[in-house]
């Protein structure tokens, strides 16, 4: 099933652009706008797997749209902007956003940062069906990057390798991602011994 996408960029040829890209690389653009507020209510109505916000619109602005989004876990978020300042980076990134992206931008970085947003996600809600309370998710997701960080260093996997063998090894070993996590901080597992296997 195809990845669904709602598109809400002010500029109308920018966010045509973005409809014909995404569609021509397999996505399906399930609804778009030029407001904030909208871009909400049809995240709320269709659900999609992903909402690509510019930062600048009106009604509500991106950051203030992927907030009330990320609040609801409804689906990944991908900020569009024209300015990269760390200030920006850091408000889209409290906001919930998953992955950025300066405009104008090449098709060839479109596709990754829509994976990486989409990849961060699934992780999120993942490692949210494992656990309960917010300080055990809090706790998880740090030994579960600090894992990822050990297994990309000694074995030369990508982050999203890396999560997939963590939580296949949760599943094989009945366990928990957490579990896995702490024990290859621990280097009592490794993709190398018999536990990923």
């Amino acid at each position: 099933m195809a990845t669904r996408v709602v598109i809400a960029e002010d500029e109308a040829i920018i966010r045509l652009d973005l409809k014909e890209t995404l569609q021509e690389e397999g996505y399906d653009v399930v609804g778009e706008t030029g407001r904030g507020d909208e871009a909400v209510e049809l995240v709320r109505q269709l659900e999609p797997d992903l909402a690509i916000l510019d930062v600048k619109m009106p009604g509500l602005d991106g950051l203030a749209a992927a907030r009330e989004i990320s609040t609801e876990k409804k689906s990944a978020v991908l900020i569009l902007t024209a300015f990269s300042q760390r200030d920006l980076i850091e408000q889209a990134r409290d906001a919930g956003a998953l992955a950025y992206l300066v405009k104008p931008f090449q098709r060839s970085e479109l596709i990754p940062a829509v994976e990486i947003a989409l990849g961060r996600h699934r992780e999120m809600r993942a490692l949210h069906d494992q656990t309960q309370s917010l300080e055990d998710q809090l706790e998880t997701r740090k030994l579960v990057d600090r894992a990822k960080g050990i297994l990309m260093d000694n074995h030369a996997m990508s982050e999203n390798e890396a999560f997939d063998w963590i939580q296949k090894t949760a599943m094989n070993t009945r366990g928990k991602a957490k579990d896995v996590a702490e024990q290859v901080i621990a280097g009592s597992i490794s993709p190398d011994s018999d536990a990923g296997a």
